[in-house]
């Protein structure tokens, strides 16, 4: 059993990386299902305006820290969180072991022609991996339920929603249940990543909390205001929960 601990008002699940893939792969094997949330500061500034995304990240089966500076808020806090999991490394791990244990996958999001491009890569990368099925990600909400029959008639076990927030956290709690998959990943923007649209920061930016920063410079028009706003948002959100967690000191006794 892993241990679960509340940040921010959020259940946060303290597994390393192994222990995810292990879980994962666990629940493909027992026939279970199982959706994964991930959270970093954005998205948990975010959920606070947005009860729907709140919602659904809450009804997530494992809610995973995927950015660095929430784990570094849990220490402030005092909420242990062995590392970060990220979405984009999560969904490499989870490829390679659906390769080598011949688990069907299913990708769905992003433009036609990034999801071309995605796969050619995906397909040099790991050969062997038996791609059921996918779809981009433009399609309307009437659609959902149509989509999500297609995936169960798939015979996919892992699905991968190459979505941005909310859409793809309402999908999952919406239909997540439906497609038959048993484990659902929203992985973002990792398909435009695979696909070479857009670059990841280096290593020694993603260990210093700063891929937000490398993605700001790449998009500084469409990503500059937003990172800003919603980063300064978090901090406040973190001192304000280290003020209320901090106990008054007490009072001296100054009677004789």
């Amino acid at each position: 059993m892993n241990s679960r601990h509340s940040l921010f008002g959020v259940t946060l699940d303290a597994l390393t990386m192994d222990e995810t893939v292990r879980r994962c792969l666990d629940a493909v094997r027992r026939g279970e299902q199982i959706e994964i949330g991930m959270v970093n500061a954005a998205k948990l500034v975010n959920m606070r305006r947005d009860p729907r995304l709140a919602a659904a990240v809450g009804g997530c089966d494992l809610v995973l820290a995927d950015g660095q500076a929430v784990v570094w808020a849990g220490r402030v806090l005092g909420v242990r969180l062995p590392e970060r999991v990220a979405g984009i490394d999560l969904f490499m791990r989870l490829l390679a072991a659906a390769e080598t244990a011949d688990i069907p996958v299913y990708l769905l999001g992003a433009r036609q022609d990034v999801l071309e491009m995605m796969l050619r890569q995906i397909s040099d990368r790991f050969p062997e991996l038996r791609v059921a099925g996918s779809r981009n990600g433009y399609f309307e909400d009437s659609d959902q339920e149509v989509i999500a029959d297609a995936i169960a008639a798939s015979g996919a076990r892992l699905l991968f929603l190459g979505m941005t927030s909310p859409k793809k956290e309402i999908f999952t709690a919406a239909h997540g249940k439906r497609t038959g998959a048993h484990v659902v990943h929203g992985v973002g923007g990792s398909f435009d990543i695979l696909a070479g649209i857009t670059k990841r920061a280096p290593l020694v930016w993603q260990r210093m909390g700063l891929e937000w920063f490398y993605r700001t410079l790449q998009e500084p028009r469409r990503l500059g205001k937003r990172y800003l706003t919603t980063n300064a948002a978090f901090l406040l959100m973190t001192v304000r929960e280290l003020i209320h967690r901090t106990p008054s000191a007490p009072s001296a006794n100054r009677s004789h």
